[in-house]
C-alpha cells in the first residue's frame, strides 16, 4: 500500500491516462479489473456518450474507476452534471484551472486529481485542494506543456514543492520506468501510450498498428501557437510544419487543423490526413496486447528492476 493505492482504493499505483478516442469503458474497466485505476476519456465524447460509457463501465467492473475531464472543452457543465448524477467517485481534470470544479466535486465526496506540466501549477493545484497531482513531462503524447520539461527533471522538482500524492506521467511504458519515476519521488504513475496499444482501447486498429511501428524520433511536439501537442510525423504533421516556412500564422494553422482531425486519425484510422497523438515511449512498444498482459509485464519489469546501485 502507498499513497495512491490508499487514495483510490486500488491494488497497484498505476493510472491509465484518459486519452481521447482510446479510453472508453472497455479499456477503463479492464485496467480497473487488473488492479489499476481506469479512466474514461470524456474529451472525445458527447454528454450522452459519456453517460453510456460510465454506465457500461459500472456494469463491467466493481472496482474503482474515474473520468478524465479536459476543462477547456465545450459542454463542460453538462459533463460535470452527468458525473455527479452517475455517482462517479474519481475525477481527473486537465487543461485548465484546478479551482474551476475541485470544490464542487469534493463536496460530493469525489476524489480529484489534476494534470500539470510544471511545479508552479502543481503548487496551485495543492492550493486549490486537489487530492493528487499528475505531473506530466513533455515526452507524453497529446496536449503538452510549452516549456518542454522532461519527466526526469519535472518529478523531483514537483516533489519538493508539494506534500500531496504525486503521480508521474510522460514517457512511462515499462515497469523499470515506473520504478524510476517512483525513485524520483512519485507515488504512482499514469500511463497512456502503452494502454493505447491494447486490445481493449477504442482507437482504430490502423492506429494501434502504427504505434507498434513507430521508432525513436517518429513523434514531435508542435502547434505551440495554439496548444502544444505531440504528433506522429505523418502527412498531416508535415502540412502543419510547412506553414512554419511562411511564418507562424495562427489562422493558417487553425484552417489546416480543421475539425475532427484527431477523430479522423485515431478513431477512424486515417494515417495520412488524420491527427495522430502518441508519446515518445511508443518507440518501446512492439506489440498490441490485452490489458491483462500489460499489467503482467509492468509488474514483472518493476520487480526485476531492483538493482543494487550501492556505490
Amino acid at each position: 500500500m502507498n499513497k495512491i493505492t490508499q487514495l483510490f482504493n486500488i491494488k497497484y499505483p498505476i493510472v491509465q491516462g484518459g486519452m481521447i478516442w482510446h479510453s472508453g469503458w472497455r479499456l477503463a474497466s479492464a485496467v480497473s479489473n487488473n488492479g489499476g485505476l481506469g479512466l474514461i476519456g470524456s474529451a472525445s465524447m458527447y454528454p450522452d456518450v459519456l453517460r453510456e460509457n460510465i454506465r457500461k463501465c459500472k456494469a463491467a467492473t466493481d472496482k474503482p474507476f474515474g473520468v478524465n475531464v479536459a476543462l477547456l472543452y465545450p459542454n463542460l457543465e453538462e459533463i460535470i452534471n452527468i458525473i455527479l448524477e452517475e455517482g462517479v467517485k474519481i475525477v481527473f481534470t486537465s487543461a485548465g484551472n484546478p479551482k474551476t470544479y475541485t470544490e464542487t466535486l469534493k463536496k460530493e465526496g469525489i476524489k480529484v486529481a489534476h494534470v500539470v506540466s510544471s511545479a508552479k501549477f502543481a503548487i496551485k493545484c495543492q492550493e486549490a485542494g486537489v487530492d493528487a497531482v499528475v505531473a506530466e513531462g513533455f515526452e507524453a503524447g497529446g496536449h503538452n506543456g510549452r516549456d518542454e520539461t522532461t519527466t526526469l527533471c519535472l518529478i523531483p522538482n514537483v516533489r519538493k514543492q508539494i506534500d500531496i500524492p504525486l503521480i508521474a506521467a510522460g514517457g512511462i511504458g515499462l515497469g523499470s520506468q515506473m520504478r524510476a519515476a517512483m525513485t524520483l519521488g512519485a507515488d504512482g504513475v499514469q500511463i497512456g501510450s502503452r494502454f493505447a496499444a491494447t486490445v481493449e482501447a477504442s482507437s482504430h486498429e490502423n492506429f494501434k498498428n502504427k504505434i507498434v511501428e513507430l521508432k525513436e524520433g517518429d513523434t514531435q511536439l508542435t502547434l505551440k501557437e495554439l496548444a502544444p501537442v505531440r504528433l506522429v510525423k505523418n502527412k498531416f504533421f508535415q502540412d502543419l510544419e510547412g506553414l512554419y516556412e511562411t511564418g507562424r500564422n495562427v489562422e493558417a494553422l487553425k484552417e489546416t487543423l480543421g475539425r475532427a482531425r484527431a477523430k479522423r486519425g485515431m478513431f477512424e484510422g486515417d494515417l495520412v490526413e488524420g491527427e495522430l497523438e502518441i508519446g515518445q515511449v511508443s518507440a518501446l512498444i512492439d506489440e498490441i496486447l490485452p490489458v491483462e498482459k500489460v499489467f503482467e509485464n509492468l509488474i514483472k519489469e518493476f520487480n526485476e528492476a531492483k538493482i543494487d546501485l550501492t556505490l
